[in-house]
């Protein structure tokens, strides 16, 4: 039997490794985007007040963007290291597993109360009646809308964000990370804020689209501020990445990557 040798054992750990941490987070970020909050509440700002398509609008976000910048990262990280096709499969692969868990947890509100359960929790922190399987209901069934909205921005996000990636590797060769990174992530998103909203608020919804372009606006206007200020964090990432696998194998691989699209 054939081992592999020392720097092909560390390539398949670091795949692994990324491709754990970009399901992990995909899945987190669905799962509690269904939590809108303040950023200027948890900032101690007053509301922004942006006047965008007509309506003054405020930093009102799903919590699933604490964990999508991690998303970003990671799979820029994965193409620039085992290319456009390493991205495409993780993609897909997470794609399968969020419709997993949207069925998974559907059919987890179906299920009949246990009556123990209603009765230990009857009561909130200030001694109001609570029903928290109603609760649970409207929290984890938020609709076929939102599940087929973010499957398709995911998706279709993913494909643009690789292929703008590969298409300034190309131009760039191993210089200005953070231009297709941050490029490929600005114009990806600039799609994904859009779609998502789009299918799950106006053809699912009640949403017209003036509302779309507006919280539209807000969202990619945010995504795009984590982009830029995350790339730092980019860097130091490839710094480690290359002391790990050594810098002519990890330049061999990035080399590789960017000519044959996949490193597998």
């Amino acid at each position: 039997m054939i081992q592999p040798s020392v720097s092909e054992q560390k390539r398949q750990r670091l795949f692994l490794l990324l491709c754990g941490i970009f399901l992990t987070n995909a899945l987190i970020a669905e799962i509690i985007g269904m939590k809108i909050f303040s950023v200027e509440t948890l900032l101690g700002f007053p509301p922004a007040q942006l006047l965008i398509g007509g309506e003054r609008l405020d930093f009102n976000m799903t919590a699933g963007v604490v964990n999508w910048p991690v998303v970003f990262i990671t799979s820029d990280i994965i193409n620039e290291y085992f290319g456009t096709k390493g991205v495409k499969r993780i993609s897909y692969l997470t794609a399968g597993f969020i419709v997993y868990t949207f069925i998974t947890i559907y059919f987890s509100t179906q299920l009949p109360p246990a009556q123990f359960w209603l009765d230990i929790n009857g009561r909130d922190a200030n001694g109001n009646p609570f029903n928290i399987n109603e609760a649970f209901f409207r929290i984890f069934n938020q609709g076929l809308g939102i599940m087929i909205g973010s499957i398709v921005a995911f998706l279709l996000g993913q494909i643009l964000d690789v292929s703008i990636f590969a298409w300034l590797r190309r131009r760039t060769g191993s210089k200005y990370i953070w231009l297709r990174a941050t490029g490929s992530t600005m114009f990806s998103q600039l799609v994904d804020s859009f779609v998502v909203l789009t299918i799950a608020f106006y053809v699912f919804g009640n949403w017209d689209l003036k509302q779309i372009f507006s919280v539209g606006c807000i969202n990619y206007l945010y995504k795009g501020c984590i982009a830029i200020l995350l790339t730092p964090v980019l860097y130091i990432a490839h710094y480690f990445i290359d002391q790990y696998l050594g810098k002519d194998y990890a330049e061999q691989l990035s080399h590789h990557a960017a000519h044959d699209g996949e490193v597998l």
